[in-house]
C-alpha cells in the first residue's frame, strides 16, 4: 500500500481530481492549503508556486492506494503537466507505509 500526496495551485483542482477518477482513485481526501516560497530569489519559473509572491492558493490531496495505480496517478500526473503552458505544475509524492492501525492497509516490508 502506498500513500498517495498531491499537491497543485487552486485552479488545478478539478483537474487533480480528474486524473485520480481516471487512475480509479475511489477514496481520497483533500484540504484547501497556502502554498508558500520563501525564496525570494528564486526566479518564476523555479518557482513551485509559479507566482512571484510568496503565497498562493493550492490544494493537497492524499490517498492509500495499490502501488499500480499510484504509478498510473504518476503517468497522468506528468502527461498533464507536459501540456500546461503555466509554469505551475500538480506535484506528486509517492510514500510507503511503514506502518498503521488500519485493517485494510498491506504494508510493505
Amino acid at each position: 500500500m502506498k500513500l498517495l500526496l498531491i499537491t497543485a495551485i487552486k485552479a488545478y483542482e478539478p483537474d487533480v481530481k480528474e486524473i485520480l477518477e481516471s487512475a480509479a482513485v475511489t477514496k481520497y481526501s483533500y484540504n484547501e492549503v497556502t502554498g508558500y516560497s520563501g525564496d525570494a530569489q528564486e526566479s518564476i519559473v523555479g518557482n513551485w508556486f509559479a507566482q512571484d509572491n510568496n503565497e498562493t492558493d493550492s490544494v493537497l490531496f492524499f490517498a492509500f492506494v495499490r502501488k499500480e495505480i499510484a504509478h498510473e496517478v504518476l503517468t497522468l500526473a506528468n502527461a498533464f503537466n507536459d501540456k500546461q503552458i503555466l509554469p505551475s505544475q500538480v506535484h506528486v509524492a509517492i510514500l510507503n507505509i511503514e506502518e498503521s492501525n488500519h485493517p485494510h492497509l498491506t504494508l510493505v516490508q
